[in-house]
């Protein structure tokens, strides 16, 4: 009569189960450090940037109206808005007219070029200036002028200095401060100089053809009235192209869009290194369970099920991942601080401590979700495996139940998945990054296997150490597929970081080239151009001057005649490239081919152009919208529509800081519209220029007369400090990947004492263990080094064009040579690693085994 089984007990209770657990848990987490740091590096990453991004986006949305100046705004080009215009806003609320335009601050011979902003008495409808000397002021009275710091001090003056602007007599009324409406006002050569309403008129800045833009704002009688549908009312009534339009919901949109994208990578980077933690958590958690093996297999002995084992051994992880993302929290609350002390200059963040429930909770809910995922493979191993297979783990390793696995890593997953997506401002870019990664860590595990049977398949070399180092990928219990992992992650950190880099730094070399004029000068009067040429030559003998007609001109349509596509029925569904359908840019005409291009297609028209007019346009533009020679564009210049046909195309050397002009109009298509001169100036090498600029800026007045050296100066130091930033923040990932190295090169020597002391019984030198050593992760790293340089490559690309939408210019040598120093590291790492197994004693070892 067969035996009958044992009445099966019931499962551990979770008290019980916590009482075991934390009995066997070290307080300093003995064993689980690696899950520790890999937590906090990621935890504390996510939690920082979600709390400064969401700090900045707030102040954004709830200091919309004082940053924008207003509920609604509209700008227009080289007019005022007509009187019907102004009773359409007027009906809203009250409203205030504004000048924007470029202007030269003199006193005496010292100059200083300014972002001039002309306000009316009503100005500011919301907020104040502030100064100094502590004043909060509105508009300054007349004949009086709030100045920048930096303009005061290029100019030596100070409160109640005499200063001339556009050649008219001013106060210094007050130095400023800070000026809420700064970061609407976008990019300006020159710092702020706010002066009265009719300054502008009686200096000339304003006269026909000027360079200038009106700024018209209101301020609802109704504080709760939704500015957008009031948009839509006005572009219905004066057209799409009548004005530019901004709202208290986007009061600065350049910076909104900064802020959205860069902190979506910043989120890409807490995710990666969240990922790369993920495989140190599992190597960390695998490793943790490998040295209890004994207790596990006593445990089993005495009755606890594989589920009893789970519960015991998941307390202790998820206490360590607790205190984990405990610590990265607060790290991350701690580190806003100093982010916001940094930026607060540039972003609207307040210095200070700033808690962020939901970014809090989003990055924990990442961390404990990603510790779920990859501390369940070896919780799932340990469950499954009876007592006896465990005494026998040194050689026969245990492997999981993958239909086991299905349920938390399938969930985990999916939890992460949505989450992330929740969160993205970018859905596509975020699933191709997680895909990516994903992609990723499969290839890592097909390329482990592959390893493993080649290495088994692979002719036996002479050498015995080199013979060893390959028998060491295949083994039983070989812990290649981790190290390949592991390694692969952490080398493609290494080119990510490398080729996102250098493709930012090539991008900032070509956005603020090295070759530029010595001066550019605006508001040219088009009859004072030969005075204007003779002004330079006798201030600066030899020097080369470059005259053009500078209008300004938005794109409305193109296309081939008849079919022509409206710039305005696109909305914000621009084709990709297409840059130059946003907004009004400059525009020109010429008789012939402008200096610094090349004609690609097409002919140039004669110097005598008869029939259509004809326009010559940029070839990377004109490929982007899908413009052929032939075909039409129309421009609004003024207010006026004026369509000419597509001539020819160029290639535009962007290596210089010249006029590169995207549209080059031939001389009858725009010559009777009002417009002024502008010009480029190139001294001699080693000429003084310092009695050039006071001699124009007395000469011409209402002219803007602006010095490239200190701009491109300025424009390098903020490309770099952005460049640096991210390469800072996406430092975390590689630190992860420093930490993962470690975790999986500590794990492999754990699993190899058995074998060194063995070697060692047998003979082995230390120096021949260290070969041996040396033989097994270059053979692994050699490997993948070509696999990183490949998907790190792919996901630097996809950064780089899809999220920053910038080119893609990667400094090959220099990813090669950090790819290379990635591997020179491993090794290293590597032989420190093998530095305890040396001096292991082979008859305490063997006794502990």
């Amino acid at each position: 009569m067969p035996e009958r089984a044992a009445p099966r007990a019931g499962a551990l209770p979770w008290r019980t189960a916590w009482t075991l657990a934390r009995r066997d848990l070290s307080a300093r987490f003995k064993g689980l450090r690696l899950l520790l740091v890999c937590l906090f590096l990621g935890v504390g990453a996510i939690a920082a940037i979600g709390t400064l991004t969401g700090s900045i986006e707030h102040e954004l949305g709830a200091r919309g109206r004082e940053i924008l100046g207003g509920d609604l705004e509209l700008r227009a080009w080289q007019r005022a808005l007509s009187p019907a215009e102004r009773a359409a806003l007027a009906r809203l609320g009250t409203v205030s007219r504004g000048l924007r335009m470029q202007a030269i601050a003199s006193r005496g011979d010292a100059t200083a070029p300014v972002a001039l902003k002309a306000v009316d008495g009503a100005w500011p409808l919301y907020g104040r200036l502030s100064l100094v000397d502590g004043r909060r002021v509105g508009a300054p009275a007349a004949g009086t002028a709030w100045i920048a710091k930096e303009t005061a001090a290029r100019l030596g003056a100070r409160i109640g200095s005499r200063i001339a602007i556009g050649g008219v007599p001013v106060t210094v009324g007050g130095i400023i401060a800070t000026d809420p409406e700064q970061m609407s006002e976008g990019f300006a050569l020159g710092d702020s100089a706010i002066v009265p309403f009719d300054l502008p008129s009686r200096s000339g800045l304003t006269a026909p053809g000027a360079m200038y833009r009106s700024v018209t704002r209101v301020r609802f009688a109704d504080p709760l009235r939704d500015p957008d549908p009031e948009v839509d009312a006005l572009k219905v009534r004066f057209g799409d192209n009548a004005f530019e339009t901004r709202t208290r919901h986007a009061a600065s949109p350049s910076t909104e869009r900064f802020v959205g994208r860069m902190g979506e990578f910043l989120v890409l980077v807490g995710l990666a290194a969240l990922v790369i933690a993920g495989i140190g958590i599992g190597g960390g958690v695998s490793s943790y369970l490998e040295a209890r093996r004994g207790a596990i297999a006593t445990l089993k002995v005495l009755g606890a099920t594989g589920g009893d084992i789970v519960r015991i051994y998941l307390l202790q992880v998820g206490a360590a991942a607790l205190a984990g993302s405990a610590a990265g929290l607060a790290a991350g609350v701690l580190v806003t601080p100093l982010l916001a002390s940094a930026l607060q200059s540039l972003l609207p963040v307040e210095a200070g401590f700033t808690v962020s429930p939901a970014a809090l909770a989003t990055a924990a809910a990442y961390g404990l979700l990603v510790a779920l995922v990859f501390s369940a493979p070896p919780l799932v191993r340990a469950r499954g495996w009876p007592a006896m297979a465990l005494m026998r783990a040194r050689v026969a390793r245990l492997s999981a139940d993958r239909k086991a696995l299905a349920l938390p890593v399938g969930l985990g997953l999916a939890a992460i998945l949505a989450l992330a997506l929740a969160n993205a401002a970018q859905p596509l870019v975020t699933l191709g990054f997680l895909g990516g990664s994903a992609a990723l860590l499969a290839l890592l595990g097909l390329a482990g296997l592959g390893i493993r049977k080649a290495a088994a398949r692979l002719p036996r070399p002479r050498g015995p150490m080199l013979r060893a180092g390959l028998a060491n990928l295949h083994r039983p219990g070989a812990q290649t597929g981790a190290l390949v992992t592991a390694l692969g992650f952490g080398l493609s950190a290494f080119v990510l970081i490398a080729a996102v880099q250098t493709s930012l730094d090539a991008n900032i070399r070509r956005t603020v080239p090295q070759r530029a004029p010595d001066f550019f000068v605006l508001d040219i009067p088009r009859d004072k151009a030969e005075a204007f040429r003779r002004t330079v030559e006798q201030a600066a003998p030899g020097a080369t001057t470059h005259v053009v007609p500078n209008l300004r001109g938005r794109i409305l349509a193109y296309g081939p005649k008849g079919h022509m596509t409206r710039v305005s029925s696109l909305g914000k569904d621009l084709p990709e490239g297409a840059w130059a359908l946003k907004g009004e840019r400059g525009i020109t005409y010429s008789v012939h081919v402008p200096e610094g291009s090349t004609v690609t297609q097409g002919e140039w028209w004669p110097e005598i152009p008869w029939g259509e007019p004809q326009v010559s346009l940029d070839e990377q533009l004109a490929e982007a919208i899908g413009l052929h020679v032939g075909d039409y564009i129309t421009v609004g210049v003024l207010g006026v529509e004026r369509t000419a046909r597509v001539a020819a195309l160029r290639r535009i050397d962007w290596d210089t800081l010249g006029f590169n002009y995207v549209l080059v109009f031939s001389p009858d298509a725009l010559a009777d519209a009002p417009h002024n001169l502008a010009a480029t100036i190139e001294v001699p090498p080693g000429m003084a220029t310092t009695e050039l600029l006071p001699r124009l800026v007395r000469a011409f007045p209402a002219a803007s007369v602006i010095e490239t050296g200190g701009l491109l100066r300025d424009a390098r130091a903020l490309l770099d400090q952005m460049s640096t930033a991210i390469l800072a923040a996406a430092s975390v990932a590689v630190l992860a990947g420093l930490a993962v190295l470690l975790g999986a090169i500590a794990a492999a020597r754990a699993s190899r004492t058995y074998d060194t002391v063995i070697l060692r019984v047998l003979g082995a030198s230390r120096g021949q263990l260290l070969v041996l050593q040396l033989a097994e992760y270059g053979l692994i790293a050699g490997v993948l080094a070509l696999l990183a340089l490949a998907a790190g490559s792919a996901m630097a690309w996809l950064v780089v064009v899809k999220l920053f939408e910038f080119a893609w210019m990667p400094a090959w040598p220099r990813v090669l040579a950090v790819l290379a120093a990635g591997v020179m590291l491993v090794l290293a790492f590597a032989l420190g690693g093998s530095l305890p197994l040396l001096r292991a004693r082979p008859a305490q070892a063997l006794r502990e085994l």
